[in-house]
């Protein structure tokens, strides 16, 4: 199978290329292509696989280009990790709503806006190309934010495009391992999830025929032991019966998150920049050191997520520090759609119990909406698993959300700027007609081909190239 990673620069390409060449997912891949806009990115990331110390099984071939298309045909899989404008593109994002009192956060809120706006266009672009030179391939996406960019997919790929995330299933790992529960492997029949990208709830974690979750959310300590049980206080997720992702504490603690990053001296997005800016050009020629130069880079990255949420001088637990998440759900959901055995795992995809049907997997939601929910991967695509109908007030802040991404997506797609500033008017974070304005002209202001946007009509008039 040849793989083709767009965005082949990217800071944790390194992870996906060290699980190819261990452990089960050794052989599903036979050569690597990478693609991205920045040759000297590319440049970098090879020099760290080519210094990556031996895994059990042979190194793979690695082609890299700045050629999408001329990379794609041939391909069997794609995996999207793509970021217009790179980094510092993400501090405006954050900077441009911080600077007007609202959170600033990468996919949360204002800033996921802003950056699925600059995004969908790219990443439509890229579909449109595999449909026209590798019609037969699938696409995994990477590219945040996850959900919106699926679901603006999905009308060019269908069933062939599924986005992953690997915040709700470590969550799911995690509070399993506090409850003592045992999951087989690839199995999430006793595990209810319902949710959008980074807005879910783990309510249920079947064990043995018995629900573990009630008892696991009435002990403090075993809260404790993990990253999202110490997010909130024991009686706040006794009182709230379910277990919330992580990016939940920008809504449920949304001015102390807020307060937290006004007071840090750097934002998140500032902090990756300046290390990315100093990292590339060093890895790029530092031969056989090139692996652990990165390596240090990639931990020192893992420490600094979700600060705001930690008090001061703690720090993520060492398998959180790890790494091995996203890749392992990637990898895991390729070698399933490839055909080398059914598995089940937490995706973005439509919320369709059948193809074509209009019955949906989370009821009071729409079937035809992309969510974040269970699935059984099989060479058919991904499938997703009934679950219960969210509780009323988590009902309603996923269908508001869920408006606000579909706004979005019409503005990217189409060139509507009304949709783009309706959907920042109408998020729980932003709520307000006023604020709106201008973070729509501060992102403006800070990405002119924003503008372009809405004079070219959208991701619709996009060269197909």
């Amino acid at each position: 199978m040849r793989l083709l990673i767009a965005g082949g620069g990217g800071f944790r390409v390194p992870l996906i290329y060290r699980a190819l060449v261990s452990g089960r997912f050794a052989g599903l891949v036979t050569e690597l292509v990478l693609y991205d806009v920045d040759p000297a990115r590319l440049g970098a990331v090879t020099a760290v696989l080519h210094s990556m110390p031996a895994g059990p099984a042979p190194r793979l071939p690695i082609r890299s280009t700045t050629d999408l298309a001329r990379a794609l045909p041939g391909t069997d899989m794609v995996f999207a990790a793509m970021r217009p404008g790179g980094t510092a593109g993400r501090i405006a994002d954050e900077k441009v709503a911080q600077d007007l009192g609202l959170l600033g956060q990468e996919t949360t809120g204002a800033g996921g806006i802003s950056y699925a706006l600059r995004t969908i266009p790219h990443m439509v672009h890229l579909a449109r190309l595999m449909d026209r030179h590798c019609p037969g391939a699938r696409l995994i996406n990477f590219t945040n934010p996850a959900g919106m960019v699926t679901e603006a997919l999905i009308p060019v790929l269908g069933n062939r495009v599924v986005g992953i995330c690997d915040s709700a299933g470590a969550l799911v790992q995690r509070a399993a391992h506090a409850a003592g529960a045992d999951l087989p492997a690839g199995r999430l029949d006793g595990v209810g999830y319902f949710g959008l990208n980074h807005l879910g709830w783990l309510y249920r974690l079947e064990s043995g025929g018995r629900d573990l979750l009630p008892g696991l959310l009435a002990d403090p300590a075993a809260l404790a032991s993990f990253e999202e049980g110490r997010l909130f206080d024991q009686p706040f997720l006794a009182g709230l019966g379910m277990l919330p992702n992580e990016y939940l504490y920008y809504y449920y603690r949304r001015d102390a998150a807020r307060r937290a990053m006004q007071a840090m001296q750097h934002t998140r997005g500032e902090s990756i920049h300046a290390q990315q800016q100093d990292l590339y050009p060093r890895l790029a020629g530092a031969g056989t050191d090139a692996f652990r130069l990165w390596d240090g880079a990639r931990r020192s990255r893992e420490e600094g997520y979700l600060a705001e949420a930690r008090p001061e001088g703690t720090q993520r637990d060492e398998d959180d520090l790890a790494g091995g998440g996203y890749e392992r759900v990637a990898l895991a959901a390729m070698r399933a759609l490839s055909g080398a055995g059914g598995t089940q795992l937490i995706l973005n995809t439509r919320n369709s119990l059948n193809p074509g049907a209009q019955e949906p997997a989370i009821p009071g939601l729409p079937a035809d909406a992309v969510v974040e929910l269970p699935c059984m991967v099989t060479a058919d695509g991904a499938l997703p698993l009934p679950q219960q109908v969210p509780p009323g007030p988590q009902l309603r802040l996923l269908r508001q959300v869920k408006d606000v991404e579909r706004l979005t997506v019409r503005a990217a797609t189409t060139g509507d700027r009304a949709a783009a500033l309706a959907a920042f008017a109408r998020h729980p974070l932003v709520d307000s007609e006023e604020l709106a304005g201008g973070l729509l002209s501060g992102y403006e202001e800070a990405f002119p081909e924003l503008r372009a946007l809405w004079r070219g009509n959208g991701a619709a008039a996009a060269p197909v190239g």
